[in-house]
């Protein structure tokens, strides 16, 4: 499924050091399939040249309101009209202050003002402007007015100073606008999962775990943002970003995430078990580190607790989603984990064919048989599950 294919975009730059990165989102948005018209400020000519976006898109420079190429002279209005969306990147400091205020003296404000279709800004200014009062009390109109707002990063800035207000990198704007277009199947739902692996400690420096990813766990947390949840992604020990509108809890060992999953599983509407929890743990990890010595190391291990058939037989037990990562007898042992621990939905895959890669092959198990998910990246496969629960849901209710 291609969110932006024949999907119009209005991609508006305004005058920021940021705006070099636009072309590299621009580029992005036609690889994709969409229809991008650009209008830049006269501020943001001063930054990239019009050229290298008509060269990008294929399509003319829109950046006045009296020299516009349209017949009858009105480009804010049809440049509005049949669009799928305006997306402001960057989005300085002023162009937010006159949004805001609904100011219509150039010719981007005047289409954003006159738009029927949704907008989306993604600001990028200095840590101090982001901070100050005007500028988070305008933010906060905008928020009101149902504008989306993406970002801004925090880190270095182009002035050498380090800190929020740094814009969002192109492939994280392309994939937050694609994501606008995914329909809200799970709107107003809390979605609690796990992702990951276990670190179960032997001593201070060694321990047990497994060579789990998180990315298929990761992959169904930006999934269900996408479609408009509440998302709670508690993480072992991975080096992932955390997608955006996700709520992250890094932890450690099984019983590290046990903790964190009761802490929060009361408020919660939908539970995925993802992570590759470790079934056992050492009985008595040792308080320094083991030292070589004989030729075998005897190790007692003691039984970790089974978070998600827990979760499963609590009286206020949310809809729980479990996962079967097997190396044979995929149905079987799947089926027979969905049946025992009374869950109404399984993801049941081989590790050959996804522990640790970026893509996967799974079929859902449930109570009206098995369905196969076709091959593909996780993410496809993590939207293709997000359906697939919503789709219980619905039937449920």
């Amino acid at each position: 499924m291609n969110e932006m294919q024949d999907k119009r975009i209005v991609l508006g730059i305004t005058g920021g050091v940021a705006a070099y990165k636009a072309a590299e989102l621009a580029r992005l948005l036609g690889k994709a399939g969409a229809r991008v018209d650009v209008v830049m400020t006269a501020a943001a000519t001063r930054f990239v040249a019009p050229l290298t976006f008509q060269a990008l898109t294929g399509r003319p420079v829109f950046t006045s309101l009296w020299d516009a190429p349209q017949e009858n002279g009105m480009a804010h209005i049809d440049l509005s009209r049949g669009a799928d969306a305006v997306l402001i990147a960057p989005a300085t400091a002023d162009f937010i202050a006159r949004l805001t205020h609904g100011l219509a003296d150039d010719l981007l404000a005047s289409l954003c003002l006159a738009r029927d279709c949704p907008l989306l800004v993604v600001p990028a200014m200095n840590r101090q402007m982001w901070e100050h009062p005007a500028t988070v009390r305008n933010m906060a109109q905008l928020r009101a007015d149902g504008v989306s707002v993406l970002g801004p990063a925090s880190g270095a800035q182009a002035c050498g100073e380090v800190g929020e207000g740094r814009m969002l990198e192109p492939a994280e704007i392309f994939d937050a606008l694609r994501a606008s277009f995914q329909p809200k199947l799970l709107a107003g739902k809390r979605v609690l999962l796990t992702a990951g692996p276990t670190f179960e400690a032997l001593d201070p420096v060694r321990g047990l775990t497994n060579s789990s990813s998180g990315k298929m766990g990761f992959a169904l947390a930006q999934a269900c943002a996408e479609v408009g949840a509440g998302v709670t992604a508690i993480a072992g020990p991975v080096a992932l970003p955390t997608p955006a509108g996700v709520t992250r809890v890094d932890v450690q060992s099984a019983l590290d995430m046990r903790e964190a999953v009761f802490a929060t599983v009361p408020q919660t509407d939908i539970f995925i078990a993802v992570a590759a929890v470790a079934d056992y743990r050492p009985a008595a990890p040792a308080a320094h580190k083991i030292k070589k010595g004989a030729q075998t190391l005897t190790l007692e291990l003691v039984a970790n607790p089974d978070i998600l058939a827990e979760v499963a037989a609590r009286p206020d037990a949310p809809f729980c989603v479990g996962f079967a990562a097997e190396s044979r007898n995929l149905a079987e042992y799947a089926e027979g984990k969905r049946r025992a621990k009374q869950l109404p939905l399984v993801v049941g895959n081989l590790v050959q064919d996804g522990l640790g890669g970026d893509a996967n092959v799974v079929t859902l198990f449930d109570a009206a048989g098995a369905h196969p998910v076709p091959p593909g990246d996780k993410l496809t496969i993590a939207r293709a599950i997000v359906r697939h629960i919503a789709e219980m849901l619905d039937a449920k209710n």
